[in-house]
């Protein structure tokens, strides 16, 4: 029997996303890959699938799916609301970081995320997809990878590798907040005077609405440049922060163009940029610049914690 799941509602940029694209830039596509890391490696061990196996993430809203096979396990990681809709029209409360068992013509239907932004589904081996430049990643502005580049579309069938059973378990796990977003100087510091800079580190700015996969924009106090020109385009780096001749700064993220010609006043340091993404339009966000390696010394902290986890499944 083909296992295979209907979309009924495809969600809010629902998409196929693995560990991204690596090593493509020169030719204009950028990693892309799952949004928060940590959750996405967390939704496969806990099926004891490969930890570089694509999911379904989905942003704010997440998709309905009725699900057509033999018995199957799932799990949803992030901070997501949704119910199982059986069969027999009993309604049963989903709960995240835990393996839930499925029968054919269940319906998992995901309404929102907490206070946060992206979340993530997958099935015990994952799904029958084609790759393209060895990742399974949808970039959707680049139109290139699985469901030939588009986010989730309604009834749209998703199909399901072959399922085995797998020992149910779950997780006790808390999406954690920070204080502020750390960030290292970009190579464009010094186009902005210590008063600039004086203003970026003390003041909140806010999320804005006008946010993506591509980059977060903030809204906030303006900040501006000594030299006030753009400069000539040359190339970006997920987590750079471009401020534009308006003043409000821009973050890029997974998704982001490979070349831009903003000054850079700095980059967010990878071990927060899985809390930076899930911040949501609305959200306050304060930084605080530190050194280099103390950048590469909390990098290696995460990487130690996320394999703790992982561990521990």
């Amino acid at each position: 029997m083909n296992n295979y799941l209907e979309i009924l509602r495809p969600g809010i940029n629902t998409t196929f996303q693995d560990l991204g694209r690596n090593n493509f830039y020169h030719i204009g596509l950028p990693f892309s890959g799952a949004m928060d890391k940590r959750n996405f490696k967390i939704c496969n061990k806990l099926l004891d699938n490969n930890y570089s196996s694509a999911v379904i993430e989905f942003a704010y809203q997440g998709p309905s799916l009725r699900y057509i096979g033999e018995k199957n396990f799932f799990a949803v990681t992030g901070d997501a609301n949704f119910v199982i809709k059986k069969n027999n029209s009993q309604i049963i409360e989903g709960k995240c970081y835990k393996i839930i068992e499925i029968e054919n013509n269940d319906i998992i239907d995901i309404s929102s995320t907490n206070k946060t932004v992206y979340g993530y589904i997958s099935f015990v081996n994952g799904f029958i997809l084609k790759s393209f430049l060895g990742s399974h990643s949808t970039t959707t502005r680049a139109q290139v990878g699985p469901n030939d580049g588009q986010k989730f579309r309604k009834d749209q069938k998703i199909f399901l590798k072959e399922t085995k059973n797998i020992q149910k378990k779950k997780i006790n796990f808390l999406n954690s907040k920070i204080e502020y977003i750390r960030i290292i100087k970009g190579t464009n510091f010094n186009y902005f005077s210590d008063e600039a800079i004086s203003l970026f580190l003390s003041m909140d700015f806010t999320v804005s609405k006008l946010s993506d996969r591509m980059g977060m924009r903030l809204e906030g106090p303006k900040i501006k440049n000594l030299k006030k020109t753009n400069i000539k385009s040359e190339g970006l780096v997920k987590g750079v922060i471009q401020v534009p001749a308006d003043g409000n700064p821009i973050i890029m993220l997974s998704d982001h163009g490979t070349i831009g010609g903003y000054p850079k006043l700095g980059v967010v340091i990878s071990a927060d940029y899985d809390k930076l993404v899930q911040l949501p339009s609305n959200s306050k966000i304060k930084f605080k610049l530190i050194e280099l390696e103390e950048a590469e010394n909390l990098f290696k902290i995460y990487e130690l914690e996320t394999q703790n986890i992982l561990n521990n499944i």
